[in-house]
C-alpha cells in the first residue's frame, strides 16, 4: 500500500505551478474525485472547498502570493461538497522563493465537533447547576434587606443558614470542575498522609443525614488500618457516593468500612455504599465514569462519578460496580493502606 494511501487524513499535493500531483484515497472519497483524474488538474479544481461566504480555499488563502517567508496556512475549517464539515492546513515548500510544493491535509471536523458539543454541555452544566443556588442566595439576601426590622431572629438564622449552605454547594462545584480539569489535563496534585478513614468518612455520613430524611447508616469494622490518601480528596470521594446514592435510592444507604486482608491481591480498604434504588445495568456501568452521564431523573451535575474514579485512580486505588444485596447499586472502592 501506498504510505500516503495509509494516512487517516486526506493528503493533496500540487506542484509549484499549482498542477495536483498527488491524491490519497482517503482526499478523493472526501472530496468525490477520482485521484488519478484529479493529477494534473489544477488545485482549485481539485479542492472543492468553500466557506460559509462561498469563498473557495485557494481563492480566500491564495498560497502562491504573499511573502517569500510564507511556510503555511494555517488549520482552518471549511465545508465539503456534501456539506460536512472538513479541517484544511497546508505546507509550502520552497526553494529560495520559489514554490516548488504544497502539501495540503484535509481531516474530518467530528473530532472538533464532539469537542465543541463537550464543551457546550460543560457550559450548559455549570450554568444549570449554579443558577439553583445563585437564585436561593440571591431571593434570601433581598428579603434580608427588604424585610430585616419585620424578621424575628429565628427567620433571619434560617434564611442565613440556607445562604450559607447554598454557598458551600457553590464552592464544591466549583471545586469539582477545577477538579476535572486537573484530571482531564493530568495536573491534578495530591497531598497523600496517613488518615484514619473512619473519622472522614464519619463526617461525611453525619454531614449528609443533616441535610435528608433518607437513613443512612455506617458499619465500621474494628481496628482498621490508615489509608495514604489527600484527606480533602478522599473526603471528596466519599461524599460523592453518598449524596448519589441519597439522590438515586429510595430506601436506606447503607455505608461500610472493611479491612482488605494484607495477603490479598490488594492489601488496604474496602468502602461499600449500598443503595436501595432501581440499580445500574451491566450494560451502562463503564458509562458512569465518563463526563455528563447521567442515569435517572433525579439531576446531579453528571461529574460525580468521574471524579469518583479520576480521584481514586490516581490514588493507586480501584472502583467497582456491583448490585446491592437488597437491590440497587452498590459502589465499591478499593483504597491501599498507608503500611508499607
Amino acid at each position: 500500500m501506498d504510505l500516503l494511501d495509509a494516512l487517516p487524513d486526506g493528503v493533496v499535493i500540487a506542484d509549484g505551478a499549482g498542477r495536483v500531483v498527488r491524491v490519497n484515497d482517503r482526499a478523493a472519497r472526501m472530496l468525490h474525485v477520482d485521484g488519478g483524474v484529479a493529477a494534473g488538474q489544477p488545485l482549485a479544481d481539485v479542492l472543492l472547498l468553500q466557506d460559509t461566504e462561498a469563498r473557495t480555499w485557494s481563492e480566500f488563502n491564495q498560497p502562491w502570493s504573499g511573502l517569500h517567508t510564507r511556510t503555511g496556512v494555517p488549520e482552518q475549517s471549511w465545508i465539503l461538497p456534501d456539506g460536512s464539515e472538513v479541517l484544511v492546513a497546508a505546507r509550502i515548500h520552497r526553494e529560495g522563493r520559489e514554490i516548488i510544493q504544497i502539501a495540503v491535509t484535509l481531516r474530518s471536523g467530528r473530532g472538533r465537533a464532539r469537542l465543541d458539543r463537550e464543551r457546550s454541555d460543560l457550559v450548559a452544566t455549570v450554568a444549570h447547576e449554579l443558577r439553583s443556588p445563585l437564585t436561593g442566595v440571591k431571593g434570601f439576601v433581598q428579603a434580608l434587606i427588604n424585610r430585616w426590622d419585620k424578621l424575628n431572629d429565628d427567620q433571619k438564622k434560617l434564611m442565613l443558614a440556607t445562604v450559607h449552605s447554598d454557598a458551600d454547594r457553590l464552592s464544591r462545584l466549583i471545586a469539582e470542575l477545577l477538579d476535572v480539569a486537573r484530571i482531564d489535563t493530568g495536573r491534578l496534585q495530591l497531598y497523600p498522609r496517613a488518615c484514619a478513614p473512619e473519622l472522614l468518612v464519619g463526617r461525611v455520613v453525619e454531614s449528609v443525614r443533616q441535610g435528608t430524611s433518607r437513613p443512612v447508616e455506617l458499619e465500621v469494622d474494628d481496628d482498621l488500618p490508615e489509608v495514604l490518601a489527600d484527606p480533602d480528596k478522599f473526603t471528596q470521594v466519599v461524599t460523592n457516593l453518598v449524596e448519589n446514592a441519597v439522590r438515586h435510592g429510595d430506601g436506606t444507604v447503607t455505608v461500610r468500612l472493611q479491612e482488605i486482608p494484607a495477603w490479598a491481591d490488594f492489601p488496604g480498604l474496602q468502602l461499600t455504599v449500598d443503595d436501595q434504588g432501581t440499580g445500574i445495568p451491566d450494560t451502562i456501568r463503564q458509562r458512569v465514569f465518563t463526563k455528563f452521564w447521567k442515569h435517572g431523573e433525579r439531576g446531579g451535575s453528571g461529574l460525580g462519578m468521574y471524579l469518583v474514579n479520576g480521584l481514586v485512580r490516581a490514588h493507586g486505588g480501584q472502583v467497582e460496580i456491583e448490585d446491592a444485596p437488597g437491590g440497587g447499586a452498590r459502589i465499591v472502592i478499593l483504597w491501599p493502606s498507608a503500611r508499607d
